[in-house]
């Protein structure tokens, strides 16, 4: 019951913050954009003719789906990153963390929820996002990504890595501390995400095992590289024409090393936390 509380106080002063207010209007104008830019370009490829039409304006619809949804994940990151940044580091250091702890809540019940609740808030967010790019792809040119669900589910796996980042540098570390630690491995594993998929497509072991290795220090790219793997048809996903096309997919024991990392890392918050003089 305590965690719950602290949850629930945790999303009531989250929906108070100007922070998330500004993500909020930014996704919202983005939607807008992305709704004109969409509707033009339908407009845009119906009048073309010819045997490969069909396949044109698939390609077109999923790739500029994918596109909608490749800045879905941005917004996503960034929130899950500066959200919850300061939720400890910040208290810490304004000293209301001391007139917390000094009630019978427990450090542990403190980290995790307020992990819980921006876990949930981050959720939220990419539903509402992610559902508006849908719902713009399917009224605007009837299409939908194949195997939507499970993309999004891979999205979530990394909002939750990223989250469990914040929350545990916040424990051990100052706000702007932790806000370049979590963009900083975020780069990382962008960048290496990059380098696996050259050194695939090049047939360069070296570069393949570097990316691998970013990989698993931060497993936040590989799994949108899996949500947009599921989300582009089988014949345009093989034959890699697409930016968004993969050439080395992770494996579901990425997913796994996901989850345990993500849980591994939250550990280490609470045990932080929990020697951390306030």
């Amino acid at each position: 019951m305590r965690l719950l509380a602290v949850t629930r106080l945790t999303i009531e002063e989250a929906g108070r913050r100007r922070v998330l207010h500004a993500t909020l209007l930014c996704g919202a104008a983005f939607l807008v954009l992305y709704a004109i830019g969409f509707h033009y370009i339908v407009r845009g490829i119906e009048h073309e003719q010819g045997p490969m039409a069909a396949v044109q304006h698939m390609f077109v619809r999923n790739l500029f789906t994918i596109v909608g949804l490749y800045a879905v994940n941005f917004l996503m990151v960034m929130s899950a990153v500066l959200l919850p940044v300061d939720t400890l580091s910040g208290e810490i250091a304004s000293g209301v963390l001391q007139t917390v702890v000094a009630r019978p809540v427990h450090r542990t019940e403190i980290v995790l929820g307020k992990w819980l609740a921006y876990v949930l808030v981050i959720w939220g967010y990419l539903l509402l996002l992610a559902g508006g790019v849908l719902t713009i792809a399917y009224f605007t040119a009837h299409a939908l990504p194949p195997r939507a669900g499970l993309g999004l589910m891979y999205m979530a796996i990394e909002a939750v890595v990223l989250v469990s980042l914040s929350i545990a540098g916040g424990a051990r570390l100052g706000t702007v501390t932790n806000g370049v630690l979590a963009f900083g491995l975020y780069g990382l594993a962008f960048l290496g995400g990059w380098v696996e998929q050259i050194g695939s497509m090049a047939n360069n072991e070296a570069t393949r095992n570097i990316g691998t290795i970013a990989s698993l220090l931060m497993p936040s790219e590989s799994m949108w590289q899996l949500a947009s793997h599921q989300m582009q048809p089988e014949f345009l996903a093989q034959m890699r024409i697409s930016p968004f096309s993969i050439a080395s997919v992770p494996s579901q024991a990425m997913v796994l090393w996901a989850v345990l990392w993500s849980a591994a890392v939250l550990a280490s918050g609470v045990i932080g936390f929990r020697k951390r003089a306030l």
